[in-house]
């Protein structure tokens, strides 16, 4: 079976980002497409989508510390700048800011990419669904 015969139906990708961005399916948008925190279900319970095929990689980490440390620079310099507060302090509460956000975007980033590739049919999402 070559290529151009495969099964082309359009698979929209805002909507399955958006779930992804959600933790949920991007086929149905119901289930969970985590167990715990990081790792992916064989299948959703709702609509039964195979979700083993996703392969995130390091994409959810790279976009976790870009995001993060833009946020982070921005507060250095304007909390720095404006208010002068006591490095020990200072340095504290970006840590703490640092790595809440952190664990927040994680799980969110790798929901989104596996969304991507779901509507991008890669890595195995090809199937007729």
């Amino acid at each position: 079976m070559s290529q151009d015969a495969a099964p082309t139906a359009e698979r929209p990708t805002k909507p399955a980002i958006w779930n992804g961005l959600r933790r949920c399916c991007p086929n149905c948008g119901e289930g969970k497409i985590f167990d715990g925190y990081l790792k992916v279900v064989d299948n959703c319970p709702v609509c039964n989508e195979d979700l083993s095929h996703s392969r995130a990689d390091d994409g959810p980490a790279y976009l976790t510390i870009l995001v993060v440390g833009h946020v982070l620079a921005i507060l250095m310099h304007l909390g720095f700048s404006q208010f002068r507060p006591d490095p020990l302090l200072f340095a504290s509460v970006l840590t703490v800011i640092c790595v809440g956000l952190s664990l927040f975007l994680l799980p969110r980033f790798k929901g989104m990419i596996i969304g991507i590739q779901w509507a991008r049919r890669m890595h195995g999402f090809g199937g007729t669904t």
